[in-house]
């Protein structure tokens, strides 16, 4: 990553991407992850940044006509693409950007493994000429090594990362917003701080970052949320449903679809917060990255995981003590 001089007046990852002059902000996790990149795509859209979006999509994208792939990795969806498929985040976001008089082509990734998705991501690189990578997660599993006591959803995630690990750009960053979201998946979130902290030393922790709840990033997120919600009404996001909350200032048990019935949310501040770091980093940290160097589709990332934590001896977990 490009050196920058570090300053409490400014953020670091604004800092660590004001030279960049073209940004991919790509969701890393699958389904609605990119949505959780809103906010900091419209904050650098304000800023007069070039800006393009992308996503490792769950939809089933081979039902999409020929004519938006552009590439074997890569379909463009616009606000004219359609689809019988009635999951379809990439379609949804696509229609509110269009709506909104903002930039509205999102990129989309069907499952893959490292080696193909890796195609996918220097294609688009090389189409937009892009210089600054920003993989979003909704949640922070992303943070995880390899042998917290569970790892919560790594498959997408870790592959994104060692994905774009394999690709020399100026600057790589990994941020994400929905701290503690993940404990429905077992996350210790401890063991994420204790993450953080290591990363930190490393010198690639770029620090935490409140979206304010009134500012016109949080109330265009706030929307764009609700409107997918409405879009997918089966299947709205859970975890972007809790970070539009905490953006709002809710707190505590927020239900918004009867997917949580019978779960007791914690909806609060640090929700809001995007917690970023270095890419290259953060790939350095993971213990089985390496497995996955050669991967090519979905179903290898998985069996490599698996028999990865078969081998470990999970740290173990503790409570947080405030």
């Amino acid at each position: 990553m490009t050196d920058f001089a570090a300053s409490l007046a400014t953020p670091p990852m604004f800092a660590a991407l004001s030279s960049a002059r073209r940004v991919l902000i790509a969701g890393a996790g699958g389904g609605f992850d990119i949505y959780a990149g809103l906010p900091l795509a419209l904050a650098l859209w304000n800023n007069g940044t070039e800006v393009h979006l992308a996503n490792l999509s769950f939809s089933e994208l081979e039902l999409i006509d020929r004519k938006n792939w552009v590439s074997e990795q890569v379909v463009a969806v616009t606000h004219e693409t359609t689809t019988p498929d009635w999951y379809f985040p990439e379609g949804t976001l696509a229609r509110w950007l269009a709506r909104n008089d903002l930039p509205s082509t999102v990129h989309a990734f069907p499952p893959l493994g490292v080696q193909t998705l890796r195609e996918g991501y220097r294609f688009l690189i090389d189409r937009l000429d892009i210089d600054a990578i920003v993989l979003v997660d909704g949640g922070t599993d992303i943070l995880c090594r390899g042998d917290e006591n569970a790892l919560g959803t790594p498959v997408e995630d870790i592959t994104s990362v060692g994905a774009v690990a394999g690709i020399d750009l100026p600057v790589k960053l990994v941020t994400c917003l929905g701290f503690g979201i993940d404990a429905y998946h077992g996350v210790n979130h401890v063991q994420v701080l204790e993450n953080i902290a290591a990363l930190d030393r490393d010198g690639g922790y770029l620090g935490a970052l409140s979206i304010p709840g009134t500012s016109r990033e949080a109330v265009l997120y706030r929307d764009a949320v609700a409107d997918a919600q409405r879009a997918t009404p089966d299947r709205p996001s859970i975890v972007n449903g809790q970070i539009a909350a905490a953006v709002g200032g809710e707190f505590g048990d927020v239900q918004f679809t009867r997917r949580t019935s019978g779960s007791t949310l914690f909806v609060n501040p640090l929700m809001a917060i995007y917690f970023t770091v270095d890419l290259d980093k953060l790939a350095a940290r993971c213990l089985y990255l390496d497995r996955l160097e050669n991967t090519i589709g979905r179903r290898q990332v998985i069996t490599r995981i698996e028999a990865f934590r078969n081998e470990v001896s999970p740290r173990i977990p503790r409570s947080y003590p405030h």
